[in-house]
């Protein structure tokens, strides 16, 4: 049987990639984090003092970035590269999470990080998951998710993933920074966060982990997709 496309898209701290890597594991696909794709561009841009407000700087630039991801055996996961570096760890700081939506905004970042996205994705058989894939990157993807959760439970979920790495981080700069990046996702000009017309909508205020997995794959079942290739 065909492999195909699942795309899960939604807002931040939603669990999307903690979904995408499961239903990645459970089907044996690829999977892609397109936000770790913008959060390498971003943490570029910031170590390389890049003016990101001229359309030049940003073009000079990204002729300078290659991004890959490889797997990692002892974690049992691909990891974000940036030149050959692995900054899967340093794009999860929050100095570069106040910065990724509005480089990820700009034009000629989308239109790079499309264009990669869309060849990873050629041979199908992948789980990507971020803002507009299943609107912009794989409009035709077989599977489309869009996950939600409550306000103050993605907070939470944040902070304490964030707290763990860094004492110093408040609740108040949690809440501050999720409700700018939600703005900054919904009302760019360019690709802006919303739900693709055929996505099914996964809100797991109240569901954990596992539930939504068993979600995705009984959702999955019941459209007849047959992603066990």
């Amino acid at each position: 049987m065909r492999n195909i496309i699942i795309t899960i898209d939604g807002y931040s701290s939603c669990g999307k990639s903690t979904l995408a890597k499961a239903l990645a594991r459970h089907f044996n696909y690829v999977y892609i984090d397109s936000g770790a794709m913008y959060r390498a561009i971003t943490l570029y841009f910031l170590r390389n003092h890049i003016d990101w407000s001229t359309d030049e700087a940003v073009q000079e630039a990204l002729a300078n970035v290659q991004l890959e991801f490889k797997f990692n055996p002892e974690r049992q996961q691909s990891e974000m590269h940036l030149n050959g570096e692995n900054v899967e760890y340093v794009i999860r700081d929050l100095v570069v999470a106040e910065k990724v939506s509005e480089v990820a905004a700009l034009k000629w970042v989308r239109e790079f990080a499309v264009a990669a996205q869309r060849s990873m994705g050629q041979q199908k058989g992948i789980v990507m998951d971020g803002r507009d894939i299943g609107t912009t990157v794989f409009p035709e993807a077989e599977l489309k998710l869009f996950m939600t959760a409550d306000t103050a439970v993605r907070v939470g979920r944040r902070f304490k993933e964030l707290v763990a790495k860094d004492p110093s981080v408040t609740l108040e700069d949690v809440m501050a920074n999720l409700e700018m990046r939600d703005y900054i996702d919904s009302h760019r000009d360019i690709s802006p966060l919303r739900k693709a017309d055929d996505a099914i909508v996964l809100d797991n205020t109240n569901i954990s982990p596992e539930e939504q997995l068993e979600f995705a794959i009984g959702t999955a079942q019941q459209l007849k997709l047959n992603t066990n290739c």
